[in-house]
């Protein structure tokens, strides 16, 4: 497939939407309006009492708050890795000695080209957190037993949380 046209739609900071009409050879074509969005790092902290760090913040989509991992989005020419140290260190004021990509996955391909790149983080120092204007963070350290009766009892219901949480369950 190879896209024969492309409109730009709108475009924020933080992401763009175009509409996308895209042809194979043999004629088959699709079309898409997406959202183009430049990727995530997601870091999944763990401590040395086998605590996972949550963070919660209203998330205005889903007009609630959200406990969740930390995340944030790629900066131009940034490596996921990079970020993944940078938001960190902004929302939570950790920092990792150790880092471990666990997978990159597409949260919904659908219609938005977003990329998560999933780290696990540990060997964690404290330090300050520098969260932006437009965030307010609440952080908290669970349980591996807690967080998952959490997900059973439908209280964590952010999709990179999930993910991120089941894939190092499984793992270990």
């Amino acid at each position: 497939m190879k896209v024969s046209k492309r409109r730009e739609v709108y475009q924020s900071k933080i992401f763009t939407v175009v509409e996308e009409e895209a042809r194979d050879p043999s004629g088959f074509h699709i079309e898409r309006a997406i959202v183009r969005h430049a990727g995530s790092a997601v870091m999944l902290a763990v401590d040395d009492r086998n605590r996972v760090l949550l963070v919660k913040q209203f998330r205005l989509p889903a007009e609630k708050d959200l406990w969740e991992i930390p995340a944030g989005r790629l900066d131009p020419g940034e490596k996921p890795l990079e970020a993944a140290k940078r938001e960190l260190a902004e929302e939570t004021g950790y920092t990792a000695k150790k880092w471990k990509k666990l997978a990159a996955y597409w949260p919904s391909p659908g219609f938005l080209s977003e990329k998560m790149h999933l780290f696990l983080a540990t060997d964690l120092k404290q330090g300050e957190a520098k969260p932006m204007e437009d965030e307010r963070i609440e952080m908290q350290w669970f349980k591996k037993k807690d967080l998952s009766q959490m997900i059973s009892d439908g209280e964590i219901e952010d999709g990179k949380t999930l993910v991120a949480f089941l894939l190092w369950r499984s793992l270990r």
